[in-house]
């Protein structure tokens, strides 16, 4: 009974081909390098989003002030946002026009979803 060939993953062809062409040695540790880098990467994204976050978040003082004017600084009071490591930033969309967004990441890219302005004279609520 010979074992059948196994189907490869959605890989292109410039990789998958020359995997093939190799021994299983070398099959071996091309499996522990690819295992080892996709953890590496796995960790860089998390201290990229911690230090992202660290940065970014407003202060304590910042989400007093958000909570005193009745916005709620709970992810789950709003549609769409992460309840998970979604974070409250400001952001300046022109000069002199700086608001809240709830901001977190999702697969490779970043999402943020509207708060408030932050001096509330520039609300059109």
């Amino acid at each position: 009974m010979t074992a059948e060939k196994p189907e490869p993953p959605d890989l292109p062809k410039t990789l998958r081909e020359p995997l093939e062409r190799q021994p299983p040695d070398r099959l071996d540790q091309v499996s522990t390098y690819a295992d080892q880098l996709a953890h590496w990467k796995r960790s860089e994204r998390e201290r990229e989003v911690t230090e992202t976050r660290e940065r970014d978040s407003i202060t304590d003082d910042e989400q007093t002030t958000l909570e005193e004017r009745g916005i709620s600084t709970d992810p789950t009071d709003y549609e769409g946002v992460a309840t998970s490591g979604a974070y409250i930033t400001v952001k300046e969309t022109k000069p002199g026009y700086k608001y809240y967004y709830w901001q977190w990441r999702e697969g490779n890219s970043w999402k943020n979803k509207y708060i408030a302005p932050v001096d509330p004279k520039d609300s059109t609520e």
